[in-house]
């Protein structure tokens, strides 16, 4: 029988963080903990957003407020009756620019809360990767 050769034993390094990079107590208090402890800036901080939510809310009110307004209007008008303008005011007019209301005040209102949960979290607490928040006109 011919003697196995045998490696040494394979070594493990055992790693911690280093020191610079240990996790540090915030200098100030996060806004989380001036909510939580109904502060005066904490409840400056939630008077912020329930204002941004109410002017988002206000926003689409003003401009849903008209489009139902104007279609008893416009299915009164003369030769309305039952015919094809009701269809065309019901079905193809009112309700895609409502749903295009509704989605416009989601996304606004997903945005206010990103921005206030960004004023608020502890950045040492943040995750690493951000979400991308969406942009545009909706």
């Amino acid at each position: 029988m011919a003697e196995e050769q045998q490696s040494p034993p394979r070594r493990e390094i055992v790693t911690g963080v280093s020191r610079g990079t240990r996790r540090r107590a915030p200098a100030h208090t996060p806004a989380c903990s001036e909510i939580s402890e109904q502060t005066t800036l904490g409840a400056t901080y939630v008077r912020a957003i329930m204002r941004s939510q109410l002017r988002a809310g206000l926003g689409a009110l003003a401009v849903l407020v008209p489009l139902v307004a104007v279609l008893p209007l416009v299915l009164v008008l003369p030769g309305a009756g039952s015919g094809p303008l009701v269809w065309l005011a019901l079905g193809l007019l009112a309700y895609p620019v409502m749903w295009l209301i509704a989605r416009w005040y989601v996304t606004r209102a997903e945005r206010n809360e990103a921005d206030f949960t960004g004023l608020v979290t502890d950045p040492a607490e943040a995750p690493s990767t951000p979400r991308p928040r969406p942009r545009g006109p909706l």
